[in-house]
């Protein structure tokens, strides 16, 4: 996005916890109606223009948005996007990222409330580990013919029960509407906005073998030394990695063994 979608983002994500700061909002249920305006205003791109047009008043889209959507919405989600709309948006397509990225924000703050953000934070990259694993899996999620009712009843088939209730929503909403995102990227998108709600980073790291408790409190500090806010590390095992480890932090990469590592990570800081 750039600058003035960014501002707008911005803005939306503040109005979004500011409005489920209050115990009366179901998060869950704004991040399905959230879902829904994003599948409309996908399919409707006259509405979307009409929305992020900057010749039309503010007002006059927030009316528009109560006149189309306000018998679908709870009160809550339409001042939300009615709020949104009232911001300026550099591409039309930026005001439905947005909202997109509002519905999973939304479904996230409704497992942090019930204490599972660390658990859907986990469940996201091995449902991710397993679909790679499983080239028939990926195909069938990543499939363009396949109609969305027959994606969610495989999501539904292979989490029911074994997921929190907030990981099988995003994943769903992911395969069922991926908006041209690929099943890594998105899953990666939607981990990077679990770590933010709480402040820190994630580092996905890959190992020949399984680390010990140690190595793990080790490599934790270390990072969040080097990067100055908490890591959450997402394990993995590949025993084509030989003698060592990977991590890779957003776009940075490090190979390594892990006590080399560590002492580089040492050396970086005291530079």
């Amino acid at each position: 996005m750039n600058g003035a979608s960014r501002q707008a983002l911005a803005a939306a994500r503040e109005s979004l916890t500011a409005l489920t700061d209050s115990t009366s909002v179901d998060a869950a249920a704004l991040a399905d109606e959230l879902a829904a305006v994003t599948a409309l205003l996908e399919r409707e791109v006259s509405l979307r223009r009409v929305l992020t047009d900057p010749a039309k008043g503010g007002e006059a889209k927030a009316s528009l948005v109560r006149q189309v959507l306000g018998s679908r919405l709870s009160g809550p989600a339409a001042d939300l996007v009615s709020g949104m709309v009232r911001s300026r948006w550099s591409a039309p397509r930026d005001l439905v990222d947005a909202v997109e990225e509002l519905a999973d924000l939304a479904d996230l703050i409704a497992a942090e409330r019930d204490g599972s953000l660390d658990d859907v934070e986990d469940e996201l990259f091995r449902f991710g580990r397993t679909a790679a694993s499983s080239p028939d899996l990926r195909a069938a999620l990543a499939s363009r013919t396949a109609q969305a009712e027959t994606k969610r009843t495989l999501v539904h088939q292979l989490l029911d029960g074994r997921v929190r209730p907030a990981t099988e929503r995003l994943v769903t909403r992911l395969v069922t509407q991926p908006r041209g995102r690929s099943l890594d990227g998105g899953l990666e998108a939607l981990s990077r906005l679990a770590a933010e709600r709480r402040n820190r980073s994630v580092a996905v790291v890959t190992s020949a073998v399984p680390l010990s408790d140690g190595q793990k409190r080790r490599l934790g500090a270390a990072l969040a030394k080097l990067y100055g806010r908490q890591v959450h590390l997402n394990l993995d095992v590949d025993p084509e990695v030989l003698g060592g480890i990977t991590v890779r932090v957003g776009d940075e990469v490090i190979n390594g063994s892990i006590a080399d590592r560590l002492d580089e990570t040492q050396r970086r800081m005291a530079g």
